[in-house]
């Protein structure tokens, strides 16, 4: 019955969600106080309703109803209780339950915190987000309902796939889904503008907090993403240029540079038009992401191995939102005249470089992603673009954003003169120098890689230091701490972000160039040297999990006569799935990794081992670390969540031409 009353529920979210996409509109355009009330009331009921829907599915994983064909397909009696939750959203169908609801949050959000919007603009944003939720809802009922019953229930089920069975992953899908699906609000913000005509300080002001909460949550799961290949794959890797990788970093590049853009609407009223574009992309990169991982026609390790008919939807539902969406935005570009005008030298300037560059770097991603699809379908070619072709297209611009972001963080508004800005900066750069070429002294025989990233790394973050250095003003040196101290959240958010950025920058840099990689046969007792460390073969075992049967090794790592650490690298086996996978056992530190995992037995009973020495590994998280820190302290700024309203009553709409 349970499970009856969360389809029934689904359903009724169906009807509310064409409520809501319908009645506000007309409501705006008439004027029609009531009417544009409805949709506020409707995303409330629609978010109610979603709610009860996925505590219902959720109950059916958790009793192990196999009733349920999508709990038949993805858990299992043994399966411990935290996967047989995640695997609501394990899978496709789920997964979009939990994207529609996602969605409805986010709707809700925008009616409750934006009661000081302009009831018109108000009402359109929420009409928009209405339609969204009504197509993807259309898509799950239609296509992939969740609910579906089996004829004849079976005694157990399917079992989840066991690379899913993670505590990583059990928490990045949902973070990731909260940064594709908030993008959706600045796409809604962005529509509602266009058809209302107006572009100006306050629409910024109103759209910026969303769109960094969407990038805060991408951020981060995109750094569990990469954590969760880090430690299970066992390739010894963080970022493999997957396609599903790619899927989620592309929206998080346009995000990034929509929330430098929207700064320039905010403050100066220049770059309307171009904002208004990141905003529909952004969105646009979000659904692009979905096909890639639904439709089946790019592979990938974690995709949803679907058939192409739900990608034929997807692309359908893409087409009418993008189509839509750009097609209002060529009619309406002209009502979207920049106020604000600016020097080639100014920090405008700054962030339109930051805003091209991050643009061109996605658009690479992109290309990259989808080549192999375009050479199949126009030239019936299998073409693969790996690690080698993006790392030498998408490098570059990465490193032209880290070499201009501390200038053009301290550059003024409006017009700039270049002295003073980089008088100041001359520490930094000598520090950053210095320690590259200490990095370059120190080490022996291997590539420059190394040095130069540490010292552009290290430039990104002296440089936020002096941003901040700055904008204490001058005076005393107790003084100007006393005012860092006091300074708004948002300039340390912005330089927490950017250390974060720099640090990322620097270990991404350190492990490829530093790392050292062992791989050998041992038996039991061997020892050998990876980097100072002795790594000995203690022992392997087979043990028995709740879902898996593993061959567990016991491995020492000593340096010099003591001990440091004991790890137990796996290699697991799920009879219900029939898969196997690699557990590494991994000595964390705090400059290095100690990385090992166990192979296959070999004919002369000695063991395939294979070792890794890892430097600065965990700065790649922490910088991704810092980067959600920065935006989180940004995003607590006051001045978000108070005077939006008022000030949008003071400052005249652009009219629509």
């Amino acid at each position: 019955m349970i499970v009856e009353l969360g389809h029934f529920a689904l359903i009724l979210a169906l009807a509310v969600a064409l409520i809501q996409t319908i009645m506000p509109l007309i409501g705006a355009h008439k004027r029609w106080t009531g009417w544009m009330a409805v949709g506020g009331a409707a995303a409330g009921v629609q978010l109610l309703l979603l709610c009860f829907s996925f505590a219902a599915l959720t109950y059916a994983f958790v009793i192990s109803d196999f009733s349920v064909a999508l709990v038949v397909n993805n858990s299992h009696t043994l399966k411990p209780m935290l996967y047989k939750v995640s695997g609501v959203w394990g899978n496709h169908e789920g997964s979009l339950l939990l994207w529609s609801l996602i969605l409805a949050v986010f709707g809700a959000s925008v009616a409750f915190f934006g009661t000081n919007l302009p009831p018109t603009l108000r009402a359109r944003v929420l009409a928009v987000q209405g339609s969204i939720g009504l197509a993807f809802l259309a898509f799950m009922l239609f296509t992939s309902n969740p609910f579906l019953r089996m004829a004849v229930p079976p005694f157990n089920g399917h079992d989840l796939n066991p690379l899913l069975q993670d505590p990583g992953l059990a928490f990045h899908p949902p973070f990731l889904y909260l940064g594709y699906v908030g993008m959706s609000v600045a796409f809604s913000f962005a529509v509602a503008a266009l058809i209302e005509g107006r572009v100006d300080a306050a629409w910024g002001r109103w759209v910026r907090p969303w769109t960094l909460a969407a990038w805060i949550c991408l951020t981060i799961g995109i750094a569990l993403g990469s954590w969760w290949a880090y430690y299970e794959l066992g390739w010894g890797g963080f970022w493999f240029w997957d396609p599903v990788e790619n899927a989620s970093f592309m929206p998080w590049l346009i995000g990034a540079a929509l929330l430098h853009s929207a700064i320039v609407v905010e403050k100066r009223e220049a770059l309307k038009a171009w904002t208004i574009l990141l905003a529909i992309l952004a969105f646009g990169f979000s659904l692009i992401g979905t096909f890639i991982v639904r439709s089946g026609v790019i592979t990938s390790v974690h995709a949803f191995a679907n058939d192409p008919e739900r990608g034929v939807f997807i692309l359908l539902i893409l087409a009418i939102f993008m189509g839509g969406a750009l097609m209002l935005f060529a009619a309406r570009a002209g009502a979207m005249e920049a106020k604000g005008l600016f020097a080639p030298v100014s920090r405008e300037s700054a962030l339109v470089a930051n805003n091209l560059l991050l643009a061109v770097a996605c658009f690479v991603v992109f290309v990259g992603t989808i080549w192999p699809l375009v050479a199949e379908l126009l030239w019936d070619r299998k073409l693969s673009v790996g690690e080698p072709f993006f790392n030498a297209a998408f490098t570059p611009f990465m490193v032209v954003i880290a070499l201009l972001m501390p200038l053009g963080a301290i550059l003024s508004w409006k017009r700039a003169v270049l002295g003073r800005p980089m008088r100041a900066l001359i520490p930094a750069a000598a520090l950053a120098v210095a320690l590259g070429l200490l990095a370059y002294a120190m080490q022996t025989g291997r590539s420059a890689l190394g040095p130069i990233g540490l010292a552009l790394g290290a430039w990104v973050v002296f440089g936020a230091g002096v941003d901040l250095w700055l904008r204490a003003g001058r005076g005393p040196i107790g003084q100007r701490f006393g005012r860092i101290l006091r300074l708004p959240r948002a300039d340390w958010g912005k330089s927490t972000a950017h250390t974060g950025l720099g640090v990322t920058v620097f270990a991404v840099a350190a492990m490829h160039a530093w790392q050292v990689e062992d791989i050998r046969t041992m038996n039991v007792g061997d020892s050998f040297d990876l980097h100072g460390y002795n790594i000995t073969l203690a022992d392997v075992t087979k043990e028995t999990g709740p879902n898996y049967f593993s061959t567990m090794a016991t491995m020492t790592v000593a340096k010099g006569d003591k001990v440091v650490a004991t790890v137990y690298p796996e290699k697991r086996v799920y009879p219900v799935a029939g898969m196997p996978t690699t557990e590494a056992g991994i000595d964390y530190g705090f400059t290095r990794d100690v990385y090992l995992v166990i192979g296959d037995p070999q004919d002369d009973g000695s063991w395939a081992v294979r070792s890794y020495y890892k430097p600065f590994a965990n700065w790649i998280w922490g910088g991704a670390l810092l980067m959600a820190i920065g935006g989180m302290i940004s995003l607590a700024d006051r001045r978000y969540r108070v005077a939006a309203g008022a000030r949008a009553r003071n400052i005249k709409a652009v009219p629509a031409e």
